[in-house]
């Protein structure tokens, strides 16, 4: 190990023989198409229980949308019209082609989001031979690691676009790697695709499109592209920002959108001290987190950024590129406080790492690397700013939730804000500050002081494999299979009776997971809402069953009869007589 850096290029190691060569060059491609394979097979059996959306509304948003760009009918957005996106649903849009069940078509969404969201093992191998300067056996077993991040896989069993953010990030940061140390024309479109397709895909791609703005007049301004590669690098963000505008008029009004459009209550949220502060401590939680659920990892990454920024030793590619990172990463967490800020129609949430979630991956390799290629003084010096992030967000996290009791208020907290975190600490009812610090402390100092042992270090990395692999059982156990048995209704629609090409409307008094479950399973129409009385065009209507209650709905009195449903959810189907 060298002692004086934190990653070093190394050359890739020599075959042992000239007739191994050959061998080896096809077979790690084999075994990245075999982890692939494998990486897809156990997102979808970890997805086998869910057969209706679970992450309301996002999912029945995305769902929607994808059902009327396939050509069937449309439904309600809980976007806005300034932050509405396309992208995400074009691309599970195939799955509601031609005549199917609903289970049928979320399962394809599934398997889309699954091969999409594996492609992180591939992608994690090249950066960690090409950033990162990995041995070919370590690049693989960081690979896994990165690609079983529970941050990252867990979204492949529910229709959000966050199944496909992870991989656009590493795939683009790989992108910008090779722009800078190779500027060109097709590098520079590379790096503008993905960066359109964040925009296409997520509002948090505004993020990334102004940190690429800001990055192409540096670069111009520093002489090191011409206004050809400006072009280059930027006709790609405006040709998908197009797509993105094309695809909203296809839809038309076939989706209505029930999202409030950011306006003075945005600013409002930072137009003060106490605003600033509340946004700051959500950012920390944010930051925080990233360092938790990686071990460590992302604060030794962090540490390893910042002293290539100010004394960069491997190059100016790699420099550039983790400033885009750490840019990027700050500047996301930091958006997506200000607007979950000025939403005044519900309370803050504890923590809602949603938005940083795809930037966990990269960190964790970024982490992985410094520790088995910089030399020993190095790595202690990096461990110990990431023990010192941990302690202090910790500790930033703990005032701030005790602050808010204090005042008689609290924040929102749920496991789909952060599950994996959830999971880690135990904390299913609270969020647990301290025992998520204490975790990612022991995890940090643990990993460094085994990688100081060369024979030790696959078997790590193979210890953190499991490690995610038994995090998402436990997600899996804790929170997926029991929100789904709250979630989804029962009988099926099909089973009461309802049948295809009946106009069919739901009733607000019915809980909004249940009826946005029964409306999903009538894909040949749009299911509109009612409050007492249904419209007169209604043949069959979904409202609330609760016999002995004042909100009980008396399908009677306006001329229907009950088809049947389940009292205990409180729902009930009824056909017009």
């Amino acid at each position: 190990m060298a002692s004086g850096s934190d990653v070093m290029e190394r050359p890739a190691a020599a075959a042992g023989t000239p007739g191994a060569a050959p061998a080896l060059r096809w077979l790690v491609p084999l075994l990245l198409l075999a982890g692939w394979v494998l990486s897809v097979a156990w997102r979808m059996w970890l997805s086998r229980h869910v057969v209706l959306p679970i992450a309301h509304t996002d999912e029945d948003s995305y769902l929607n949308t994808a059902r009327a760009l396939a050509g069937g009918p449309g439904g309600f957005s809980s976007e806005n019209d300034l932050l509405r996106r396309v992208g995400y649903p074009m691309l599970i849009s195939p799955a509601f082609l031609g005549d199917r069940d609903f289970a049928d078509s979320y399962r394809l969404v599934q398997l889309i989001n699954a091969m999409v969201n594996a492609t992180l093992l591939p992608l994690a191998y090249l950066l960690g031979r090409r950033l990162l300067g990995l041995r070919r056996a370590y690049a693989l077993g960081a690979a896994v690691v990165a690609a079983t991040l529970p941050a990252t896989a867990f979204y492949a069993g529910v229709a959000m676009i966050d199944a496909v953010m992870a991989p656009l990030v590493v795939a683009w940061l790989l992108a910008v790697h090779r722009w800078i140390g190779r500027p060109g024309p097709l590098a520079a479109a590379a790096v503008g695709l993905f960066v359109g397709a964040f925009h296409l895909l997520h509002s948090r791609g505004l993020v990334i499109v102004g940190i690429h703005a800001g990055l192409v007049l540096l670069l111009l301004v520093r002489r090191r592209i011409t206004p050809a590669g400006v072009l280059a690098a930027l006709a790609p963000v405006l040709a998908l920002a197009l797509v993105n505008e094309a695809g909203i008029r296809l839809l038309g009004d076939r989706v209505y959108l029930l999202g409030s459009t950011p306006g003075g209550s945005v600013v409002d949220a930072v137009a003060s001290a106490q605003g600033v502060v509340r946004v700051g401590a959500a950012v920390t939680t944010q930051l925080w987190y990233l360092v938790v659920v990686t071990f460590g990892m992302a604060g030794v990454a962090w540490a390893a950024a910042v002293h290539e920024l100010w004394r960069p030793r491997r190059g100016d590619a790699t420099r550039w590129t983790m400033g885009v990172a750490l840019v990027t990463s700050v500047g996301v967490a930091g958006g997506a406080s200000v607007i979950l800020a000025g939403i005044t129609g519900k309370p803050l949430d504890a923590i809602y790492a949603r938005y940083v979630q795809m930037l966990a991956p990269f960190w964790m390799l970024v982490g992985l690397g410094v520790l088995l290629t910089a030399g020993r003084l190095v790595v202690l010096r990096r461990a110990a700013v990431a023990v010192g992030l941990l302690a202090a967000g910790g500790a930033v996290v703990a005032a701030r939730l005790a602050y808010v009791a204090s005042r008689g208020h609290t924040l929102r907290y749920g496991g789909f804000g952060a599950p994996d975190l959830v999971a880690l600490t135990g904390g299913w009812r609270e969020m647990r500050p301290v025992v998520g610090s204490l975790i990612g402390v022991a995890g940090c100092l643990l990993l460094v002081a085994v990688v100081q042992v060369p024979r030790l270090r696959l078997p790590i990395l193979g210890a953190l494999v499991v490690v995610n692999l038994v995090t998402m059982q436990v997600i899996d156990e804790r929170l997926v299979l029991p929100t789904v048995a709250s979630t989804a209704p029962t009988p099926r629609v099909a089973d009461v009776g309802v049948r295809p090409g009946e106009r069919v409307w739901a009733s607000t008094g019915v809980h909004y997971i249940l009826r946005f479950n029964l409306s999903h399973q009538v894909t040949w129409t749009d299911v509109r809402w009612f409050r007492e009385q249904p419209p007169a065009a209604a043949q069959v209507v979904f409202a609330r069953w609760a016999p002995g209650q004042p909100d009980d709905w008396d399908g009677a009195r306006y001329g229907f009869v009950r088809l049947g449903g389940n009292e205990r959810q409180h729902w009930a189907a009824w056909r017009r007589a």
